[in-house]
């Protein structure tokens, strides 16, 4: 249950364990899967290039980005979810994420699917500068014209961690 066993404390999970978690058995389809994150103001860093440091989460985790979207059955009924994950990046928003939760929620508002997002977020990914805090826009939108004009369900589930503005894009509409 991811707890542990002597003091109690919710241990953290992976965005693949809560996938398994919430989706039924040989039901998930991923979407945009291949989608990964470029250097697009070329930050020039002393430590290391944007690029090296995407490449080193991507290897650590598996996942190309901080989030994996797609859609699945959950107790049967078909769902649209987006599950961050705060062990790439610590779950900070960037171009990627916001393009992919933002292809979500309209993909669902084209079939009347409902949507989940589970958010676990440190914020927006600095490295992308303002590019990062315009995909909080991008889903604010997709996510207005899913909920006002709609009508749909719409579930934002926040798990630990998440702190920061990227938790506003999820509420803006509710």
């Amino acid at each position: 249950m991811n707890i542990c066993e002597h003091c109690g404390y919710h241990l953290n999970m992976s965005s693949s364990d809560r996938i398994e978690l919430f989706i039924d058995p040989d039901t998930w389809e991923p979407m945009d899967e291949d989608m990964v994150s470029m250097d697009p103001i070329e930050i020039h860093s002393e430590e290391e290039p944007y690029r090296h440091r995407i490449y080193f989460y991507q290897i650590k985790t598996g996942l190309t980005d901080a989030v994996q979207t797609g859609v699945g059955r959950l107790n049967s009924i078909p769902i649209a979810i987006g599950i961050m994950d705060f062990q790439f990046m610590g779950g900070s928003m960037g171009s990627v994420v916001g393009e992919k939760i933002a292809r979500l929620i309209e993909y669902a508002t084209n079939r009347f699917l409902p949507v989940i997002i589970v958010c676990a977020s440190g914020g927006a990914r600095m490295q992308e500068g303002s590019l990062s805090l315009m995909q909080m826009a991008k889903i604010s939108s997709a996510s207005y014209d899913y909920q006002s004009n709609k009508k749909l369900f719409y579930v934002s589930i926040l798990t630990s961690p998440t702190i920061g503005g990227v938790t506003a894009s999820f509420f803006v509409n509710l």
